[in-house]
């Protein structure tokens, strides 16, 4: 039978090649995109990604989680979930679609009747795609998963590149994210095999209720919150500026919100196996917190240091607003997946509770920098949300920490060499960057900087996880080669 220390690192393996190869794919397609297409059209799918993204979040509705976390799941359990979701993504599907007309007029943007009609679509074929997903999380099979997602993001993107080279603007955005769904949703079900039966259990829908219902009310605080600065901008300013927004949040979700996704989706079914075995569970959580939080510090201070010429080599002057964006987003993303290892423990251990209550209390605190954006700028918004995060986190691991004996101290104290040395290589690249000359050139010496100083530095600082992570990218190399 195979480990959980042999499931986990599989599932690491394919969970990360599914967030940098198939996110990759997608992010590279954005670049090329972002060449061919102007930031206000972008600021158009921004604005309706904000309703997307609630409305997913409402759908899911926290149940998929309650069947991770449950040690031995049902056919009743499955089909009760999917029969759940497709209702209520179809009504939500509706609603977006009968509501174009408002958000249009909201916005003063009348193309996005067409496009909140046509984007609707996604929220019902994402429902279709939960129970597949949940079924693969639950066996920790992130490899079928990887090709899933490998192929639609490849086949997507061709898509979207081509509808813009054929002078469908904004349209081509629409039609590479609704393919991407589409094919992903559709690979899913012919790789994993699973059908629904006509079965609906009042007992299992209670079950997941009781425990998701505070899960899924806080997904959706949280998502309407974090996409409130959306609504700001767009309303507020214009699309042009939501454009470099969004162009910046992407820029910093390529190594924060996909880390952060792999821990996600590997650690929560792989602790939940002992969440009952307090000692096991801290050893294996810490080692979690101080391994990811090293990858991201790194990089995302690395990132927000070569802001400047990475933009310019990669996506053009036009988006140059996005450069100071990118960098201030940087700085409090890099705490992303400690927010999101924290409330993972929360959840391990039963609190959805203590989860809800938490994320009510965050999003008040979080009024502060909305009305910074409001008020006086989009930068001063961003820089205030840096101190709600820094909050933010500290509310998170007091509650998460004693649950197992990891007190916001010892959290920090194992995190502090990570943000020292960090810091010291990004402040060393940030001045390097300041060299004029060619773009493409300078990221290639930033590049030999950052790899050199790393190294010595992590040496320097006796830096564990240096160790640990290259241990594990070996094991990923040989899989790779196997």
């Amino acid at each position: 039978m195979t480990s959980l220390r042999e499931q986990t690192v599989s599932g690491t393996f394919w969970s990360a090649v599914d967030a940098f190869l198939g996110q990759g794919i997608t992010f590279i397609v954005g670049i090329v995109l972002a060449r061919l297409l102007s930031p206000d059209e972008y600021g158009l799918i921004g604005i309706l990604s904000i309703f997307i993204v609630v409305f997913n979040s409402i759908v899911d509705g926290g149940l998929s989680n309650a069947l991770i976390r449950k040690k031995e799941i049902t056919t009743a359990d499955c089909n009760t979930l999917f029969y759940t979701n497709l209702l209520i993504s179809l009504l939500l599907s509706s609603l977006l679609f009968f509501s174009a007309p408002i958000i249009a007029r909201f916005f003063d943007e009348s193309t996005l009747i067409l496009l909140s009609e046509a984007m609707s679509s996604i929220i019902v074929i994402n429902a279709l795609s939960i129970v597949q997903n949940v079924i693969l999380t639950k066996k920790i099979d992130f490899k079928t998963k990887a090709k899933a997602s490998l192929f639609s993001s490849i086949i997507s993107g061709f898509i979207g590149i081509t509808m813009a080279y054929l002078d469908l603007g904004v349209w081509s955005l629409v039609g590479q994210q609704i393919s991407r769904q589409l094919l992903n949703t559709i690979l899913l079900w012919f790789l994993n095999r699973w059908t629904p039966s006509f079965i609906f259990s009042v007992t299992s829908f209670k079950e997941m209720f009781t425990f998701g219902w505070k899960i899924m009310t806080t997904t959706v605080i949280s998502q309407t919150w974090n996409n409130l600065s959306q609504v700001v901008i767009g309303k507020c300013y214009n699309a042009f500026e939501l454009g470099q927004y969004t162009r910046a949040q992407q820029f910093s979700s390529i190594f924060s919100v996909n880390l952060t996704t792999i821990i996600q989706r590997v650690s929560y079914p792989a602790l939940s196996q002992i969440q009952d075995e307090d000692l096991r569970l801290k050893e294996a959580y810490r080692k979690v917190v101080k391994c990811s939080l090293f990858v991201t510090f790194l990089s995302m201070f690395s990132l927000a240091a070569i802001a400047k010429p990475l933009i310019f080599a990669l996506i053009g002057t036009q988006w140059e607003p996005c450069i100071e964006y990118l960098r201030i987003i940087c700085i409090f993303m890099a705490l992303y997946p400690l927010h999101a290892i924290n409330l993972n423990m929360l959840q391990i251990k039963g609190r959805s509770d203590l989860f809800l209550k938490l994320e009510i209390i965050k999003k008040i605190i979080a009024i502060i920098p909305l009305l910074f954006g409001l008020f006086i700028s989009i930068k001063t918004m961003l820089f205030a949300t840096i101190f709600t995060e820094i909050i933010a986190y500290l509310l998170n691991a007091g509650c998460s920490g004693p649950l197992i004996n990891y007190p916001i101290r010892e959290q920090l104290k194992d995190i502090f060499p990570s943000i020292a040395s960090s810091t010291i290589i990004a402040v060393s690249l940030f001045f390097v960057s300041t060299i004029n000359i060619n773009y493409w050139i300078l990221l290639f010496i930033l590049f030999i900087v950052w790899m050199v100083m790393s190294h010595f530095i992590f040496r320097i600082f006796k830096i564990k996880e240096y160790q640990e992570v290259k241990n594990i990218i070996k094991t990923f190399v040989n899989k790779i080669s196997q």
